[in-house]
């Protein structure tokens, strides 16, 4: 059963000594953080550290071994990923995961879906009903194509996309759950170092706009030194060390982690 805590801290997730293991290797050991309203915090370490299974334990994809989690106070712990999408964290990942066959606006319809229902009946029928939502629907994934320039490439099949816009378009679908949180896995991964200054502004934007966290995987230091407020660092499934991005980055642990990697 899960839990509902009031919570009366600042904090929009929080973590508690979340873990797991596979054929007895601890790929997240002891994985603790909390992550306040509206902040920009980073997660760094050298590949095959952990930092995408802890994405995976945070959307349901994996079932902790130990620990717990919570956004907002309530407790996700063994929720799936629908329900875990549904009470406000979305995702994006490392490897591009778009509908490639469909257009641009209809990948980010589908993110619409838990915001604007209908019965099955009224689909099928084409009630009015079905069309005022489709209408809603539209105008309000076009709002969201507008703030990464891509409403004018609506129709576009999403495959047709250069990679770069591609990235902005797995972004642009899961802002359409309405997040709380989002988890961005290696979002500048491909990227030229114009399309990343773009990219950081694209994310401190849809923070303000949106009003949510982000919380993002990255490689690249620039990105990393010139957006995240706070970094924690990961290196073989734990936590090597945690705080303010400047004091982190100049961390002798965190720079031998990297030259290690």
């Amino acid at each position: 059963m899960s839990a509902e805590v009031k919570n009366s801290t600042n904090n929009v997730l929080e973590t508690k000594s979340l873990g797991i293991t596979f054929g007895g290797l601890k790929a997240v050991d002891n994985f603790t953080i909390s992550i306040k309203r509206g902040q920009l915090y980073g997660l760094i370490g050298p590949n095959g550290a952990g930092k995408t299974t802890v994405f995976n334990l945070l959307t349901g994809v994996y079932k902790p071994g130990s620990g717990t989690f919570f956004l907002d106070g309530k407790e996700l712990l063994g929720k799936s990923p629908i329900e875990i999408s549904k009470s406000g964290i979305a995702r994006t990942f490392q490897n591009i995961r778009l509908f490639s066959k469909q257009s641009v606006l209809d990948n980010v319809k589908l993110g619409l879906h838990n915001r604007f229902r209908y019965s099955a009946l009224t689909g099928v029928l084409r009630l009015p009903g079905y069309f005022k939502n489709e209408k809603m629907m539209d105008e309000t994934a076009m709002e969201l194509l507008k703030v990464f320039d891509l409403d004018g490439e609506a129709k576009t099949i999403a495959a047709n996309l250069p990679y770069g816009k591609q990235r902005k378009l797995e972004i642009a679908r899961a802002l359409a759950t309405e997040p709380k949180l989002l988890l961005l896995d290696e979002p500048a991964a491909g990227m030229n170092p114009n399309e990343t200054a773009e990219l950081m502004e694209n994310i401190r934007f849809i923070r303000d706009h949106f009003k949510l966290s982000v919380l993002l995987i990255e490689h690249d230091m620039s990105l990393v030194s010139g957006i995240c407020e706070e970094l924690t660092v990961l290196n073989f499934g734990k936590i090597l060390t945690s705080g303010k991005t400047s004091d982190v980055l100049q961390n002798p642990e965190v720079i031998k982690a990297y030259i290690g990697e």
